[in-house]
């Protein structure tokens, strides 16, 4: 097509992750023609590199940690052999390669729909190149995404280090991964390749890991961690990274402990940053904070008429569950005559260390910031008797509340289960109930959930 020519749409989606797809196809069924824009691999960071592949591997770390402790229920399993990464990397691409074949064939088969391969710049408001074709639309919708934040550490550029995307392409296992970034991303990987077999050390510029949670929470963490033999090096803030003729020098300049660690690998994980830095936002007008996400109203939409940013690329939901619904916000409004929000959505997440991590609604740092009168409850999970029986003690449940509204706060719970059994409070929030709801609830003998009315019981005020 000649590069003076423009090819019309009722409606461009830029990006092909968790929000994309489902709104190219909602629109098309609404009969607009769409075109969806992708430049990489179908189904975004969730797909192929974030949850569907790194969840696969947390099952198989998972089933090592069972077979090492198969002799506590009574299994005699005899002397298990070396740990096979690359069988456990195939079944992981398997789970990938499947789900992104089966987006792309529902794409394809949508009536409406055109994919279109290639990388999208704005040349106007209305019209963008893909590789030198020209597409207008008078709805825009940018669902391009994040990668890996690389800090700017002394000797970084020096040396072969690892993003989350290149771990997923390893062959051999490491001797010695380094994990700079004791957050998520990094926690999830550090425990999955020390089950493994790998030794690893995670380093952390600020004095505890998880910045987000609770310090109750985060020393749970850590010392969970420790236990399965991964070090833990906090308050790193000096840190620098060189070659080294048996692999990667990394200096830490810890308060105690030596100085520099010698790993055979380097993973960064320390952040993310949004796709925005390409796509000729200028061109258009549209405008973006000092990170680089893309500023979005209560409705998704940018300051431009007819153009709205979902998922990582906003800055307001860094999760496939908030960027599927940010496609449902705007599907809803535009197709369906509702009127929702952004404000309205519950904030909930997941850490998928083993036992989890589940989330939802404030900490207990934030609802004393806010001003609340706060009620709080913990209990740890060696008081429940599922986890018991299971043998998976490890962890605490957390509810926090307000003494005078009676309202769900928010809670936690690090324990086995932990990312389904929080989903019976974020239920309870998005719906307005209060801590007196969850005590009446009658639930399902023996589970972890049915320790949240005996902890919403325990609720008592902050000291």
């Amino acid at each position: 097509m000649a590069e003076s020519s423009t090819q019309d749409f009722d409606a461009i989606v830029v990006g092909a992750g968790q929000a994309g797809p489902s709104l190219a196809v909602r629109l098309a069924q609404a009969g607009k023609r769409v075109a969806i824009v992708e430049r990489k691999l179908v189904g975004g960071t969730c797909v192929n590199t974030g949850c569907m592949p790194t969840k696969t591997l947390v099952a198989s770390a998972r089933v090592a940690r069972q077979v090492a402790r198969a002799s506590e229920y009574g299994v005699e399993v005899g002397s298990p052999g070396p740990f096979r990464l690359p069988v456990a990397m195939a079944r992981a691409h398997a789970v990938t390669d499947k789900a992104r074949t089966g987006n792309e064939t529902w794409l394809g088969n949508t009536e409406g729909v055109e994919l279109i391969r290639g990388h999208a710049r704005f040349v106007s408001r209305d019209t963008l190149t893909v590789d030198g074709r020209r597409i207008r639309a008078p709805q825009i919708f940018l669902n391009v995404g994040g990668r890996a934040a690389i800090p700017d550490f002394p000797g970084v550029e020096d040396i072969q280090y690892l993003t989350n995307v290149s771990i997923l392409q390893l062959e051999t296992l490491p001797r010695h991964l380094a994990i700079v970034g004791g957050s998520y991303i990094g926690l999830e990987f550090a425990q999955m390749f020390r089950r493994f077999g790998s030794e690893v050390t995670v380093i952390e510029r600020q004095p505890y890991l998880l910045p987000r949670e609770d310090a109750d929470i985060c020393d749970a963490i850590r010392q969970m961690l420790q236990a399965e033999g991964i070090t833990v090096r906090t308050s790193a803030n000096c840190i620098a990274l060189k070659p080294h003729a048996e692999g990667i020098s990394a200096r830490v300049d810890c308060t105690e402990g030596a100085p520099d660690i010698l790993a055979s690998h380097v993973l960064l994980a320390t952040g993310r940053r949004p796709n925005t830095d390409d796509l000729g936002l200028d061109a258009a007008g549209i405008r973006v904070n000092d990170r680089g996400y893309i500023e979005v109203d209560d409705t998704l939409a940018t300051n431009v008429p007819g153009i709205w940013a979902l998922g990582d690329c906003n800055g307001r939901g860094a999760f496939t569950h908030t960027a599927y619904n940010d496609f449902e916000i705007v599907a809803a409004n535009l197709l369906d005559g509702d009127s929702r929000r952004l404000s309205q959505r519950v904030p909930g997440y997941a850490l998928y260390v083993d036992p989890p991590l589940g989330r939802v609604g404030m900490n207990e740092a934030q609802a004393r910031q806010a001003g609340h009168d706060v009620l709080v409850s913990v209990r740890p999970m060696s008081r429940v008797g599922r986890a018991t029986e299971m043998g998976e003690t490890t962890g605490m449940m957390k509810l926090i509340a307000d003494a005078k509204t009676r309202l769900i706060l928010g809670a936690a719970i690090l324990g086995i289960g932990g990312d389904e059994a929080i989903h019976g409070v974020l239920d309870m929030m998005s719906s307005g109930r209060t801590v007196d709801d969850l005590r009446w609830a009658v639930p399902i003998h023996p589970t972890v959930s049915e320790l949240w009315p005996t902890v919403a019981l325990g609720l008592r005020p902050l000291g």
